[in-house]
């Protein structure tokens, strides 16, 4: 995966939480199952890769080659695998093991075109990457930041890991009454769409908090999109009431 280099930031706060990554560690085994507890992610998925794809497309357009995409929180690589099949030259990374094993061991048994751009995956985390001077022209981080310990420092390290002028891709949920009764009470306790603990509502976020914080750490946001379920099929909307995502860019 070429990545450009210089001297790594010290983040003294680690993106990494112990407890979030044992949770989705147990569930890894069944990660690829579309019919298992990653289901929801499963629907999502087309949505999320998609609209990141036609909002970097300036960036492709410039770019002499495939362009380099981080894929934090990967899991057992959903969206990895996915982003290398739009062409993006991707490395997947998570801090669970597990979920890079099964990562891994589904690449393996499901190999990709050739049409398909180079896939790459590694167990650690984000901080290792700033550490080496890691740097790419997309770095992606979906359902991820309401997992993390510092909301903040992360938004932060999302720009250190970006090239002058690339994008940054975030999704998560926000923090109304609304997200509270459906991904967290509906979807968890009463539906059984997710395992119960998947969320904690508190430390979702609201798109205005995201965009202040993007701010603070160097990225201007470009656009944003709720992401709504209409039967039978995730949409993108103008409703950010529960699901979103957004755009950045590193100026």
């Amino acid at each position: 995966m070429p990545t450009e280099t210089s001297p790594g930031q010290d983040f003294r706060r680690s993106s990494v939480s112990e407890s979030e990554i044992a949770h989705f560690s147990a569930l890894a085994e069944d990660w690829w199952n579309p019919r298992g507890p990653m289901a929801p992610l499963h629907a999502m998925n087309p949505l999320r890769t998609e609209w990141v794809s036609r909002h970097v497309a300036p960036l492709r357009a410039a770019s002499a080659g495939p362009l380099s995409l981080l894929d934090i929180g990967c899991g057992a690589g959903l969206a990895s695998e996915a982003y290398a099949k739009l062409g993006f030259e991707t490395l997947g990374i998570d801090a669970s093991a597990a979920g890079i094993r099964a990562a891994e061991a589904h690449l393996a048994q499901h190999p990709l075109s050739p049409e398909a751009a180079p896939l790459s995956y590694r167990n650690g985390s984000a901080e290792d990457l700033v550490a080496e001077g890691a740097r790419f022209d997309v770095v992606n981080a979906l359902e991820v930041i309401e997992h993390v310990n510092d909301p903040q420092e992360f938004l932060l390290m999302l720009a250190t890991l970006t090239k002058p002028g690339g994008m940054v891709a975030v999704s998560t949920l926000n923090r109304t009454p609304r997200s509270f009764a459906v991904a967290k009470l509906g979807a968890e306790y009463l539906l059984r769409m997710l395992p119960v603990g998947t969320h904690d509502w508190k430390k979702f976020i609201k798109p205005d908090e995201l965009a202040a914080m993007a701010r603070q750490a160097g990225l201007r946001m470009l656009d944003i999109a709720g992401m709504s379920y209409v039967p039978f099929k995730w949409r993108e909307s103008r409703d950010t009431g529960i699901n979103y995502i957004a755009i950045f860019r590193k100026d």
